[in-house]
């Protein structure tokens, strides 16, 4: 039985196999630079600030032009405050990383604790279609929250850890992810 991708016709196994080598190299080079993370935190922290300013200020920069070139679109006046700040962000970011950081760290904690809050009143106002399943997202709502805790009470020296490591973990799974199934499409 071929698993076609829908709408296309192709085979997704004969796809996977033919391009193994690059999922394994994409997987390998993200599980490197999350171990990178993981051992050095605050300058992939550091890093990932910078990098968010540059795009923030890019964005803003692309926003006014497109926003000029087009000024007859309705919404000019709020196209122009968008895009300023956007440059404003990206300016801030880029210009003092250090305090950026700081402040992402705030927004990640405060993501945690909104993403656990809304996980475990999910996983109670479905509990009888989750099954026993619902458990383990009231779990991991409660593990979203204390994470949040660790992070907000800690502020501001877990802004040195946060973001680099979670960053990290992330690309450390992820990248781990893309080698198991390089390694699965190749046995094909």
């Amino acid at each position: 039985m071929t698993m076609q991708t829908p709408g296309t016709g192709l085979d997704m196994r004969e796809i996977m196999r033919k391009h193994w080598k690059a999922l394994l190299i994409e997987g390998i080079l993200l599980v490197i630079l999350g171990l990178l993370a993981i051992a050095r935190p605050l300058v992939a922290s550091i890093a990932i600030t910078v990098f968010l300013g540059w795009m923030f200020l890019i964005s803003g920069i692309a926003g006014l032009i497109l926003t000029f070139w087009a000024r007859q679109m309705p919404g000019f006046l709020w196209s122009i405050v968008s895009a300023l700040i956007a440059l404003a962000a990206g300016f801030l970011l880029i210009s003092n990383p250090g305090q950026g950081v700081v402040s992402l760290t705030l927004v990640l904690g405060v993501f945690f604790v909104m993403e656990g809050v809304a996980s475990i009143m999910y996983a109670l106002q479905h509990r009888s279609e989750l099954g026993g399943r619902w458990a383990w997202m009231v779990a991991a709502g409660i593990l979203d929250i204390i994470i949040s805790g660790m992070i907000i009470t800690g502020l501001p020296s877990s802004a040195e850890w946060a973001i680099g490591l979670l960053v990290g973990i992330n690309l450390l799974f992820g990248g781990s992810t893309l080698i198991a199934m390089a390694t699965a499409a190749r046995a094909t």
